[in-house]
């Protein structure tokens, strides 16, 4: 299968919280292309390339008491992309879905994240 490419974008929180989101999307995605690094960026994006189609984590993670802040993900890429990020969060934080848009052959889905 082709690479499945899922970019994410995030915002609130500080970097610390950034970065837990980022790992918890590692154990699907692999790493991304580049960790969000910069502390004082109002919006950080990390782009995750996985080989094959993604699927969720299927344990549970502890996020949740890890984060400081709330942080709002934006995912966007395949439906299957989007599908396995959006589970494996919602498995790993405390989630509020804030609405989805899909198009012909990309997803994009907002979630809040809150400690």
């Amino acid at each position: 299968m082709s690479d499945t490419q899922l970019t994410v974008t995030l915002s609130g929180g500080g970097i610390d919280d950034v970065r837990t989101v980022v790992r918890t999307l590692e154990g699907v995605f692999g790493a991304p292309e580049e960790v969000p690094s910069n502390e004082h960026a109002t919006v950080r994006t990390a782009v995750f390339n996985s080989p094959s189609q993604p699927t969720a984590a299927t344990e549970p993670g502890t996020g949740a008491d890890r984060l400081s802040e709330p942080v709002t993900v934006t995912v966007q890429g395949t439906p299957q992309a989007v599908a396995a990020a959006s589970e494996t969060l919602a498995h790993a934080f405390t989630t509020r879905d804030e609405g989805s848009v899909s198009g012909d052959q990309e997803q994009e889905r907002q979630l809040r994240l809150v400690p």
